[in-house]
């Protein structure tokens, strides 16, 4: 299929593996293409009865997006750059969907990181799927501190997480672990990563029917440990991100002497101060959506989001410079207008030129 994507068949279960561990498995063009590929021919294929999809690397099942081409390309000539970013993401929306409505038990190994891109993959499918976690899981959604919001379906499965968790994860892009992720609903197992072996087993033999049910049984055994931060602090996460404004909640967080409240109010104000007020739109808007009502948003708002520029800076300074010091166009959400909001939400394109027109 793709170096980076390797494909095989055990006992009627197909068997996708990432293999980039030198980029910490983040999604290339090349890899989307060889990942819709393997899933088209395994759906259309009787002999196939479940997805099992896993990395190479204990670091990371995927660390998202390939940044760093995104920022390439927009170096490049304004043409070619542009194509490419455009064909990356119309055809990682298209694999999502594909994902989201898969009629075969998919189930995926979330070992290490699993963060924008890789969540995407992780999350969009609707029913018979089973999200594992480690130890070693680190899950986020980390757009807003390189100038972007939480796409590949973030609009749907963050604003469908229990109460104001999903705003919690999308503003402030911290990273959450397993028993995190279990509380949040973006998670469905456990097992260790001592144990992972055995699972690998498992997925290997049988008939492929009932490999859901059979790690779920394998899974039971286990446990995520002691109670993690999110369910410690689920009330104040619901107080303090109830509001449909980015002010009201840093204001609300200013209020509150906790440790906790002080450290993320801190955390928000280093992120993209207009792409906080974005973000925050999208997921009050995607939560009265369809999965495909969504990623038509999504995609409209990633072709403003690397027009206005915040990306490119964003990425210059998490991935090219290392400096850390993104130069962001507001100096706080205060200063971000409703007009600058909005522009993000204006239709890219017209209804009948829409790279997702398909889905209509």
């Amino acid at each position: 299929m793709n170096d980076h994507i390797l494909t095989r068949i055990q006992h009627r279960t197909g068997m996708l593996t990432l293999n980039r561990p030198q980029a910490l498995n983040s999604l290339s063009l090349e890899m989307v293409r060889a990942m819709t590929r393997a899933l088209l021919d395994w759906r259309d294929d009787d002999a196939i009865k479940a997805v099992f999809i896993h990395s190479n690397s204990e670091k990371a099942f995927c660390a998202g997006g390939d940044i760093r081409f995104f920022y390439q390309s927009g170096q490049a000539t304004p043409q070619q750059g542009s194509a490419l970013i455009e064909d990356f993401f119309t055809e990682e929306y298209a694999l999502n969907r594909l994902i989201h409505h898969y009629p075969k038990p998919y189930i995926v190994l979330m070992d290490g990181i699993v963060m924008g891109g890789g969540m995407g993959i992780a999350q969009c499918h609707s029913a018979g799927r089973l999200r594992i976690v480690t130890e070693r899981s680190k899950l986020a959604m980390p757009e807003v501190n390189i100038g972007l919001f939480p796409d590949v379906g973030g609009s749907y499965f963050l604003s469908r997480a229990p109460a104001q968790i999903g705003t919690w994860l999308a503003l402030t892009a911290n990273p959450v672990g397993a028993a995190d992720a279990l509380h949040a609903g973006l998670a469905d197992v456990f097992i260790p990563a001592e144990r992972l072996a055995d699972l690998h087993a498992l997925a290997g033999t049988g008939d492929g029917n009932d490999i859901d049910q059979d790690v779920r049984h394998f899974a039971a055994q286990f446990s995520a440990g002691d109670t993690g931060e999110l369910a410690r602090q689920r009330d104040a996460i619901d107080h303090h991100f109830s509001f449909d404004d980015v002010p009201s909640i840093m204001d609300s967080l200013a209020g509150d002497a906790s440790a906790f409240a002080q450290t993320t109010l801190a955390t928000m104000q280093k992120r993209s101060p207009l792409m906080l007020c974005v973000t925050l739109r999208q997921l009050r808007a995607g939560a009265g959506m369809t999965f495909e009502e969504c990623l038509r948003m999504e995609r409209s708002m990633m072709r403003h989001c690397f027009k206005q520029g915040e990306a490119f800076e964003g990425i210059r300074a998490a991935v090219i410079d290392k400096d850390l010091c993104p130069a962001w166009g507001s100096p706080s959400p205060q200063a971000v207008s409703a007009e600058m909001v909005a522009g993000f939400f204006q239709p890219a394109w017209p209804a009948h030129a829409h790279p997702l027109r398909t889905w209509l």
